[in-house]
């Protein structure tokens, strides 16, 4: 025999009923900054504010973005913090385990490739993070490369990644590649031009954009080692 339920009926009108908490979660955040990587002929350049903010508050104003990974190869990494540090301790891990394999230090092109496959892996949930390699090639020659979060990446000349890459970027169109102007050479630029340009253009940027400040990191890999030079920008 099954029992008859009743259930006591409730006339309260819908607008007595209160709408259920909602508390919105974002695996991801922001904590700004910019990378710039310039590929000359015989050296690789790559730049980088040092700022670290969230919002409107700034966590640290000396974090660079520049990971040393070799002594020919330089990760420029920006985005969520989080994720960089992740990311970098896996590149870390994956060069030492290469070393100790192989009995030699991978080459950038290499790097680049493993990179590629690092982020790949994570397409479903893509480390949120901005990457350029920069350094040397086999031929002592210097290579950019840029990369997607999902692992998507290309050999360039230049490159900006990070929260300023719009204004950045334009300018390295035409200083570098001379987008859209006729009878234009592009030559290889030299390095002491090179560095007068990044800091010209990273004050700019620091003009702009409230996630870029504070000082500028470059970092020049040449056959002779990798040099960093600090360059101060404005800090309000």
């Amino acid at each position: 025999m099954f029992s008859a339920v009743t259930h006591q009926s409730n006339n309260k009108p819908l607008a007595d009923y209160k709408a259920p908490n909602q508390v919105p979660f974002s695996p991801y955040d922001f904590n700004g900054g910019t990378v710039l990587a310039i590929a000359g002929e015989d050296y690789a350049l790559i730049a980088t504010d040092t700022r670290l903010s969230q919002g409107f508050s700034i966590h640290s104003r000396d974090c660079p973005k520049t990971y040393t990974l070799t002594n020919k190869t330089v990760l420029g990494c920006c985005g969520f913090h989080g994720d960089v540090l992740t990311l970098t301790k896996t590149i870390g891990a994956r060069l030492q385990i290469f070393e100790k394999e192989h009995s030699k230090v991978m080459p950038t092109p290499s790097v680049s490739a493993m990179l590629s496959t690092i982020l790949y892996y994570r397409r479903f949930f893509p480390f949120y993070t901005h990457n350029l390699v920069a350094g040397l090639d086999d031929d002592g020659k210097g290579c950019v490369y840029s990369f997607d979060p999902v692992g998507s990446y290309e050999r360039e000349v230049y490159r900006a990644k990070g929260s300023a890459s719009a204004m950045l970027q334009p300018l390295l169109d035409n200083q570098i590649g001379g987008k859209n102007q006729q009878g234009y050479n592009v030559q290889p630029m030299p390095l002491q031009r090179c560095i007068a340009m990044v800091k010209d253009v990273f004050t700019s940027a620091a003009e702009r954009d409230i996630y870029t400040g504070d000082n500028i990191r470059i970092t020049v890999v040449t056959k002779d080692g990798i040099n960093t030079e600090s360059f101060p920008l404005r800090k309000d």
